[in-house]
């Protein structure tokens, strides 16, 4: 095959390709990710980049206009290599999967904390390690090496039944007399199983570390947690690189489906965890030998994923997963680079849409040991919805897309330093007061900064109640941009930005088509159990959407009831701070297993009614007026 080099600017890097090779996939080669939310499929018209100069064959499509045709735009996924070429990625396109990202206050890595307290769980971490003296074997004393040490395990914990490993019982005989009889062991919980996953010479029982993760459609969040005294030691969320294949679910199953799809996607997910390890563990001086296990909670398909299990059936007809109860493993199995020994495990899921990510939700919230009847809504790319209390649970999900975690939308970003999450305008003369978080200039727009703004426009008139700009003299900030009309919320020259902060109707379409399928879920679940959105007693908000929630915002887009406000609470990413719960407690990880099996799932594709309440909701706050009586825009 012909070989040819690709350079890409402005990193100039070079990749050499086979001839005919799409060139969204040499810049996945070259570490460069695009944003393609149709996966490579010509539809979404996202992955743009500009040929430079060079061979390049491109089949022709409607979503280049003419005037970026004579810049030499192409799109990059209907765009093959003919020759060498240089190849300029615009900074629309990208989508910055090489940059981590961290929170920048100690509250806000602690965000999502769990309602209920961290410490209802009984203290008894996924890999725990103890300093032991054995005893010198003597004549009256002869049993076995590794007797004498589960022996010595069993005074200090009473454990249930104990194995090893062949390596582990090689090395032992050594190990003792080279040590002195003074090791430490790092036990597991594998399975009901207790595992001596590692021994070590002399006392290293301080240095115990454990990873907890949330794997979401968009993002990705990571936990170094000290196993020892509970503490979070950082925190890190990047995109989840899986974003080049596709925005949803769907669109990466049927990408697993081609070939070698099924393994990109792998390793798009355990590059970006093993990136965000390896940054934490460098900044707070950890040895990656000392992280001994990582617990994962996740939607359904990002777990078959992560495990490399094909996730076809996820998606046909009866919509079966291959799994939703994995058996703890070695992290070295998925390609987790900890401790070679440690251990993985994930919070166990529902059904093929609603994952371990809400279990640990539940989990965390405590929504299944109260009698109060709650609904926890977690807003994401997938809306998942539960409702009920200790007594039952009732689960739905609906397809919400990306644009409430910063993608899809023109400025959009992930709820990190300099994302825009409070938004005010002055209806006088529509100047804009923006908060970021951090404190610092603006980057962008997370999801909370859009559901502030969007709640502004309205207020204000600029936007009618279909998410049309008003034409008005007056608004200078509403003017004609590139793709339609948009609302310019910061001028670039206030802050020295590349380009000005803004929204369009194309966004406020997405945001949307977003918040009509999460309210929709919702009010079908609980018109389902034969219930409204009165008599419910407490509401949960989950979601990475920023350190802050404005519920009365929310309320006036139409994406959550409009009912008293005393009986939200934002929780942040409670799918991460259960996580955190299991990895530090098998008292919590049973418990998330006993919420997995006690939860109904209910379809919503198949319910007549869903559509409906969908359609009805395409509108702010919603075509029936009677259903937000406090809103008045």
């Amino acid at each position: 095959m012909e070989k040819f080099k690709i350079t890409f600017y402005p990193e100039n890097k070079v990749v050499e390709v086979d001839k005919g090779s799409t060139l969204l996939s040499c810049a996945i080669s070259a570490g460069i990710y695009i944003n393609s939310s149709c996966g490579g499929d010509g539809v979404c018209g996202r992955c743009k980049v500009i040929v430079k100069k060079g061979s390049v064959l491109t089949q022709p499509t409607g979503r280049i206009s003419q005037e970026e045709r004579k810049k030499g735009y192409v799109l990059s996924c209907m765009s093959t290599v003919q020759g060498d070429a240089d190849i300029e990625i615009p900074p629309e396109s990208r989508l910055g999967l090489d940059r981590i990202s961290v929170y920048t206050k100690a509250e806000e890595a602690e965000k999502g904390k769990s309602v209920i307290g961290e410490d209802i769980f009984i203290h008894s971490p996924l890999a725990t390690k103890l300093f032991l003296e054995l005893s010198v074997p003597n004549q009256a004393d002869r049993i076995s090496d590794l007797e004498r040490l589960y022996r010595e395990i069993g005074k200090i914990k009473e454990m249930p039944i104990m194995q090893t490993g062949l390596a582990n019982i090689r090395r032992l005989g050594e190990l003792l007399r080279s040590s002195d009889w003074k090791v430490t062991v790092t036990l597991g919980n594998r399975n009901g199983t207790t595992e001596v996953v590692l021994i070590e010479p002399r006392d290293t029982s301080a240095k115990n570390y454990g990873v907890a993760f949330d794997i979401g459609t968009t993002t990705l969040s990571g936990q170094l947690v000290d196993l020892n005294t509970k503490k979070v030691i950082g925190t890190k969320i990047t995109y989840n690189k899986q974003a080049t294949f596709g925005a949803d679910i769907i669109t990466r199953i049927i990408y697993a489906q081609k070939e070698d799809g099924l393994e990109v996607l792998h390793h798009a997910i355990i590059d970006g965890m093993n990136m965000i390890i390896k940054d934490l563990i460098d900044e707070h001086d950890v040895s990656l030998y000392a992280v001994n296990c990582c617990l994962c909670a996740g939607n359904t398909t990002m777990i078959h994923l992560l495990l490399r299990v094909d996730p076809t059936f996820i998606r046909r007809d009866p919509y079966v997963p291959t799994a939703s109860f994995v058996p703890v493993i070695r992290a070295a199995e998925a390609g987790i680079k900890i401790n070679p020994r440690g251990l993985l495990s994930c919070v166990p899921g529902v059904s093929s849409y609603v994952g371990g990510d809400i279990t640990a939700g539940v989990l965390s919230c405590g929504m299944n040991t109260t009698e109060k009847l709650t609904l926890l809504i977690d807003i994401g790319t997938n809306g998942e919805i539960v409702l009920g209390n200790k007594d039952w649970l009732i689960c739905a999900a609906a397809s919400a897309g990306p644009a409430f975690e910063g993608s899809g939308v023109t400025c959009g970003m992930r709820a990190v330093k300099g994302a825009i999450q409070r938004v005010s305008i002055n209806p006088k003369d529509f100047s804009v007061k923006c908060e970021t978080i951090g404190n610092v200039s603006p980057a962008g727009i997370c999801g909370s900064g859009y559901i502030d703004l969007l709640a502004e426009l309205l207020k204000t008139r600029a936007i009618d109640k279909n998410g049309k700009f008003h034409s008005d003299k007056k608004n200078k900030r509403v003017r004609q941009g590139e793709q339609g009309m948009e609302f310019v919320v910061v001028y670039k020259e206030d802050f020295d930005l590349n380009l000005d902060i803004v929204i369009t109707e194309a966004d406020i379409e997405n945001i949307k088509r977003a918040k009509a399928a999460i309210f929709s879920a919702a009010s079908i679940l609980v018109k389902h159990m034969e219930l409204d959105f009165s008599k419910i007693d407490q509401i949960f908000v989950a979601g990475g959407l920023g350190t802050y929630l404005d519920m009365d915002k929310s309320i006036i887009i139409g994406l959550l009831p409009d009912i008293e406000k005393s009986k939200f609470s934002f929780i942040g990413n409670s799918s991460l701070v259960g996580a955190r719960q299991a990895l530090l407690s098998l008292d919590a990880f049973n418990k998330s297993q006993e919420i997995a099996k006690k939860m109904t799932y209910l379809e919503l594709s198949v319910d007549a009614a869903y559509m409906d309440e969908y359609v009805a909701a395409l509108f702010f706050p919603h075509t029936d007026k009677t259903r937000f009586p406090t809103v008045k825009i």
